[in-house]
């Protein structure tokens, strides 16, 4: 399984409730910064947005930017379960020791569905 492949399938998991597949991934001095505020955070302070978020957000179809051996570059395209807002998300994380050690993370919002004219649809994920 390719590194994106192992991060898709654990944060779907996570967005699940299920974490375990996460713990596996991120090195034990993982750390990142938020964009907007420029707090620093770990990976407990992630999993608490990402359980927070899970109920009202519906991760779409994941997109491979990049990838080698230390460094992975993924978008992830999601929407709001009750509201025609749509997102894109690029994750940038950095790898040592075969874990991710920081990570970046930068979201937009879309004027549009992105799943429009592609070969996937929410109903795949939800």
């Amino acid at each position: 399984m390719t590194k994106a492949e192992t991060y898709e399938q654990a944060w779907r998991l996570g967005f699940k409730g299920d974490f375990s597949q996460i713990d596996s991934l991120y090195h034990p001095e993982y750390s990142a910064i938020d964009h907007t505020t420029g707090i620093k955070s770990n990976l407990n302070d992630d999993k608490v947005v990402v359980s927070t978020l899970s109920d009202s957000i519906v991760l779409g179809a994941y997109e491979v930017v990049s990838e080698s051996k230390e460094n992975l570059t993924i978008r992830v395209y999601s929407r709001f379960k009750n509201y025609e807002i749509y997102r894109c998300t690029t994750t940038q994380a950095t790898y040592r020791d075969g874990k991710i050690i920081t990570q970046k993370t930068d979201g937009r919002e879309l004027d549009y569905d992105p799943s429009e004219g592609q070969d996937w649809n929410w109903e795949d994920y939800e």
